[in-house]
């Protein structure tokens, strides 16, 4: 059986290459009702939810030695946390879909092994923060997002590392999207479908898909 700290680098690597390589979301709008970032298969996101995210990552910055710098080098936070937070939605779906869940107890034991490799949690914390803009809080979310892909993956039958693989998962996560009808409020873009992101200047707008273990790694050379 592979370890989790092997599972979670399967999975994130393989879905970062398919993000990269082909889009995600193909839903684009600019009639979002007012009051909201975005709808999500008619669920609002609303300006006070994408806040608290935003707010919960510059309160953890402003408290790091280097948090003027780390403000100015995730000026496109906002847009980003909106993106992540739809992103979330589409692949809970996507699992919902196909049948399969991940437990608290699967987030836990990846998450215990992303801190000792990065060499406790305060540490992980700390790396997430600098290099992803991702509040304390919210990595539980992102690692229940990615081991939701891989079982997504394993379900229909997809080797997430192989040539075909990227294409594969990304149809499966579409074919999500396309029945949710996802509309994002102008004030933060809209979808650009060949980045998968809202926005679409070609910039790193989805700081949240990376290899996490062996950023851990590093971590603890830093």
């Amino acid at each position: 059986m592979e370890s989790p700290r092997r599972r979670s680098a399967l999975t994130l690597s393989a879905v970062a290459a398919l993000l990269a390589a082909t889009p995600l979301l193909t839903a684009c709008g600019n009639d979002a009702h007012p009051g909201a970032a975005a709808l999500v298969k008619g669920d609002r996101i609303s300006m006070g939810q994408l806040q608290s995210r935003v707010g919960a990552v510059r309160d953890a910055q402003r408290a790091e030695p280097q948090g003027e710098q780390m403000i100015k080098q995730s000026g496109k936070l906002t847009r980003a946390t909106l993106d992540g937070m739809i992103r979330e939605r589409v692949v809970a779906q996507a699992a919902k879909d196909a049948g399969v869940g991940v437990s608290r107890r699967e987030v836990q034991q990846v998450r215990g092994e992303l801190e000792k490799q990065a060499g406790g949690k305060k540490r992980l914390e700390a790396v997430w923060l600098r290099q992803h803009h991702l509040a304390p809080d919210d990595i539980d979310d992102f690692i229940r997002m990615q081991l939701r892909i891989e079982k997504i993956a394993a379900a229909k039958g997809i080797d997430l590392m192989s040539p075909e693989g990227p294409q594969r998962i990304n149809a499966e996560l579409s074919r999500a999207a396309d029945d949710m009808k996802i509309n994002v409020n102008p004030r933060y873009g809209e979808w650009n479908t060949r980045t998968s992101s809202l926005g679409g200047d070609g910039g790193d707008e989805a700081p949240w898909l990376r290899e996490l273990s062996g950023e851990a790694d590093r971590a603890q050379g830093a």
